[in-house]
């Protein structure tokens, strides 16, 4: 979004940068591209916290013992691992693609060959960068990321700021349009139409003084300097990390001091780095002991749940040349993630409802009830029905005594299915497409955590057992209420 009447660029900016490069072959201003230098800065900021000693040990302890995960997805915490993994590489790949793009229209050297230079660092080829390696300590990365936090919450403000002008010039433009003041009848005009030129210049400055203050005008030399560092460090601390579940990743080596090395001959590398007085920190582990000795076979070492499909063409350098993806036998390889999702959270919303947990008008509960069946499949709506009639020619349909009894039975199902629907929701929320929510820096839901890789007769099964738990206790409760009612009356 430009702004009628600013240039892209800082005056007191280009300036300086001819004062600096007198050749005047400097980098312009990035613009409006500093929405999207912000996204990467974000998701580089993201995933340093994602790979934080505490988040670590939430995941280890925490995520990868949690019950709907292992029933549902895998038991293997290095299949979950190498999953995570894979992810965390995906994203960095991303933000890495952006910072290429931009190094493209850098003045300095060295920023223009940061493409190379990542690709040489996936491959644990660092002949070239090596005193650049040994450079990136986690001090230092912690110092960038607090920066890009800045930069980020500032485009964050330029945003919010340029739409409320967007609005103000809108409804100028539509005084302009009319053949006065008071032919038009917006929320925003109930004002003279002196306060509201006044407001909108206002306005106009205020984006200006933030556009200088923020990414809008810095250089690509400057924004690219400031990413690529961290790009690499975060890869480093992924390779640290998960070195001793993906034998395919460079080995990296920490020294007491937090200083990272790239090495082809380490004999041993750590999971991650010790945390001081902690039980939980990992021991070093012997490369050979972590990998079995040999080279893993990641083909055989992948649960029935997935897949390795083959795609040389696409393989990252320094990776299998593969990529995992859900198989067919998931909820995810079936195109059904999403609805399965919003079915189990809308059953824990009826059961909130029904407890008293949740306000609801008249309606609401049975309104629930019919975008539940609606959302469910053909296939699973006839199998719901079947296991309906079982139930009822078994206990019969006037056996109020087994309300209670579905209520305890759904709510222990639930109490591992719903965590693990709402990361799902979660996980699609994190990855659409709304710019305010792409620049949040808190660490995102991994894939392993949500209902993308569970088995698909696994969680239908489930969610049947919900789902006819849910009509019984809708069932035999209100025959329980109606009996009462009828004795009383």
């Amino acid at each position: 979004m430009v702004v009628p009447g600013y240039r892209t660029s800082c005056p007191s900016h280009h300036h300086h940068r001819q004062q600096k490069h007198a050749s005047n072959n400097s980098s312009d201003a990035i613009g409006i591209l500093a929405f999207e230098a912000a996204v990467a800065m974000s998701r580089l900021v993201s995933l340093h916290r994602s790979l934080s000693n505490a988040d670590l040990l939430q995941l280890r302890y925490g995520g990868m013992h949690s019950a709907g995960v292992a029933y549902l997805t895998s038991r293997d915490n290095h299949f979950l691992l190498r999953l995570a993994c894979a992810e965390l590489l995906s994203d960095l790949d991303s933000v890495a693609a952006t910072v290429s793009r931009f190094a493209t229209r850098c003045c300095t050297d060295s920023l223009l060959s940061f493409e190379r230079k990542y690709a040489d660092f996936k491959i644990g080829i660092a002949v070239s960068t090596v005193n650049l390696v040994r450079s990136l300590s986690f001090k230092g990365a912690e110092r960038r990321v607090k920066q890009m936090e800045k930069c980020v919450a500032t485009i964050g403000i330029l945003l919010r700021e340029m739409e409320t002008l967007a609005k103000l010039e809108a409804d100028e433009r539509k005084i302009e349009s009319t053949s006065g003041w008071y032919n038009v009848t917006l929320p925003s005009l109930q004002k003279s139409p002196t306060a509201f030129t006044l407001e909108t210049k206002a306005q106009r400055k205020t984006v200006a003084r933030l556009k200088e203050e923020s990414l809008w005008c810095k250089t690509f030399d400057e924004v690219v300097a400031q990413m690529s560092p961290a790009v690499l460090a975060v890869f480093a601390r992924i390779c640290a990390v998960f070195g001793s579940f993906v034998p395919s990743l460079p080995l990296v080596l920490i020294s007491p001091g937090s200083r990272i090395s790239f090495s082809s001959c380490v004999p041993k590398c750590r999971i991650y780095p010790r945390l001081a007085g902690s039980h939980n920190a990992s021991e070093w582990m012997p490369l050979a002991e972590a990998s079995g000795g040999r080279r893993m076979d990641n083909k055989k070492c992948l649960p029935q749940n997935c897949e390795w499909k083959e795609n040389r063409a696409e393989a990252s350098p320094g990776m299998q040349e593969g990529s995992l993806k859900p198989s067919a036998r998931t909820v995810s390889g079936a195109g059904l993630t999403m609805r399965y999702a919003n079915v189990v959270t809308m059953a824990e919303r009826i059961m909130r409802m029904r407890s008293g947990e949740l306000d609801s008008g008249e309606g609401d509960e049975e309104a629930a009830r019919q975008e539940i069946y609606r959302l469910l499949p053909t296939s699973l709506q006839v199998a719901v029905r079947l296991k309906l009639k079982e139930r009822w020619r078994e206990r019969g349909s006037a056996d109020g005594n087994l309300s209670e009894g579905w209520r305890e039975a759904v709510q222990r199902i639930l109490r591992w299915l719903g965590p693990v629907a709402r990361d799902t929701m979660r996980w699609q929320e994190e990855r659409a497409l709304d710019r305010r929510q792409r620049l949040k820096t808190n660490p995102r839901v991994l894939a392993w955590q949500t209902l993308l890789f569970s088995d698909r007769e696994k969680t239908e099964a489930a969610i049947i057992e919900v789902l006819v738990g849910l009509s019984c206790i809708y069932w035999y409760g209100d025959h329980l209420d109606s009996a009462l009612q009828r004795r009383l009356g």
